[in-house]
């Protein structure tokens, strides 16, 4: 059997929302609040001093995931390299994603999604197989190194706040 190329997956949970409510009684169509934005802009500027070299987006269609995805796109110039797919909502099976990320040739991947979905997908690829979750905090960032089999390797588990930092110390 052929060595399989290890790329690089990062993981990121949509930033802060509107509730679902009255005014957003459609889940997929609550944005991001003001401050959702604000703390996703400083964590994208911490997020791309660490040069990720990301060749692809992909986001869950929802709008929040989708307005978290797009700083990141801007700041790393990755126009044209985001692509929206049912495999990242919600309900979503992680394996969907996992056997879409197979099928893709790019060396490193940024997945935007939500909870609980994005834990297990993490709890997926650290154990190798189903059944661990390892929840997500908004906005936060996880890089893993995996081969397309069996477990990935947890490479950092990045929160918001660190990332927004990172970005105040290359000021």
């Amino acid at each position: 059997m052929p060595a399989r190329t290890p790329r690089t997956i990062y993981i990121v949970r949509h930033a802060i929302a509107a509730e679902r409510g009255e005014k957003y009684p459609d889940d997929a169509k609550r944005p991001l609040t003001h401050d959702g934005i604000a703390r996703m802009r400083q964590a994208v500027r911490g997020f791309s001093t660490l040069d990720p070299g990301i060749d692809l987006v992909l986001t869950s269609p929802y709008v929040r995931a989708r307005q978290t995805a797009e700083p990141v796109v801007k700041a790393l110039r990755l126009s044209g390299k985001l692509r929206e797919t049912q495999a990242l909502e919600p309900s979503s099976d992680p394996q969907e994603i996992l056997d879409e990320v197979r099928g893709e040739k790019a060396k490193a991947i940024l997945l935007v999604g939500h909870e609980p979905h994005l834990g297990a997908l993490l709890g997926r690829l650290v154990a190798g197989s189903p059944g661990l979750e390892i929840p997500m905090r908004k906005a936060a960032v996880a890089r893993l190194v995996w081969d397309g089999s069996g477990a990935a390797t947890l490479k950092a588990l990045l929160p918001a706040k660190v990332l927004a930092r990172v970005g105040v110390s290359q000021d």
